[in-house]
C-alpha cells in the first residue's frame, strides 16, 4: 500500500457551513494591509516605485512557501 502524500491526497468536494465567505476575508485583510502600508510609508504600493516587483514577490512566495511546508510537517507528518 503506497503511503499517503501532499502529492496523492484527494480532496473531497467543499461542505456548505456558516462561516464568512473566505474571499470577504481577504478583502478584509487587503483594506487593513493597505491601511498598513500607508501608516508604515507615507503611500499607499504604487507602479513605477523603485522596487522590482518580481523579486519582491518571489521573496514573499518562498516565504510562504516555507510556511507552508511547516503546516504540512506539523500537522499532517510529512
Amino acid at each position: 500500500m503506497e503511503k499517503y502524500s501532499i502529492y496523492n491526497t484527494e480532496q473531497p468536494n467543499p461542505v456548505t457551513n456558516d462561516m464568512p465567505a473566505v474571499q470577504k476575508l481577504v478583502i478584509k485583510d487587503l483594506e487593513e494591509r493597505l491601511k498598513m502600508g500607508i501608516e508604515k510609508y507615507g503611500k499607499p504600493l504604487q507602479p513605477n516605485n523603485g522596487r522590482d516587483p518580481m523579486i519582491d514577490l518571489y521573496q514573499e512566495l518562498m516565504d510562504a512557501v516555507i510556511y507552508i511546508r511547516q503546516i504540512l510537517y506539523e500537522k499532517y507528518g510529512y
